[in-house]
């Protein structure tokens, strides 16, 4: 019974002592160095850098007749940027137009943007857009289904 205890003891203080480093809390005390924006005016607006390179976007769906296009599914694909564990990847919003066939997308990185549109009794649309405004508007004509015989 004892042996258990002890050993029980033993493994306990193994454990602690292996993962001391590891729950560790940092230490603050170390200097301090002074970065690009220590300087500013306390008023002064700074620029988030996640939100630096960002656009919205509102697109228009209609059809070739002009007429809008609504309750169609849009889909919006771009480049997510790389952090530093993660690398880039394509991500994906798929959205709805309202009943004026427009649809306002969320704000998405700047750069190239494919955007699909996929209605019924409409024939699928996709291309990739080049994007470098803070805000765009996208135009997009649908054409009818060919006709099968």
């Amino acid at each position: 019974m004892i042996l258990l205890v002890c050993t029980a003891l033993v493994c306990a203080l193994v454990c602690v002592s292996l993962s001391a480093p590891v729950c560790r809390a940092q230490d603050n005390s170390l200097s301090h160095t002074s970065g690009p924006n220590d300087d500013e005016q306390p008023g002064a607006k700074s620029e988030n850098p996640s939100d630096q390179g960002m656009t919205k976007l509102r697109l228009h769906v209609t059809g070739n007749s002009g007429k809008p296009v609504a309750n169609a599914s849009v889909y919006v694909r771009y480049t997510k940027p790389a952090s530093f564990l993660h690398k880039e990847k394509l991500a994906e919003l798929d959205l709805k137009t309202n009943e004026e066939g427009s649809v306002k997308v969320p704000p998405v990185p700047q750069g190239k943007i494919l955007v699909q549109v996929i209605a019924t009794g409409w024939h699928t649309y996709g291309k990739w857009y080049e994007i470098n405004k803070d805000e765009d508007s996208i135009e997009i004509k649908l054409d009818p289904p060919t006709k099968w015989y």
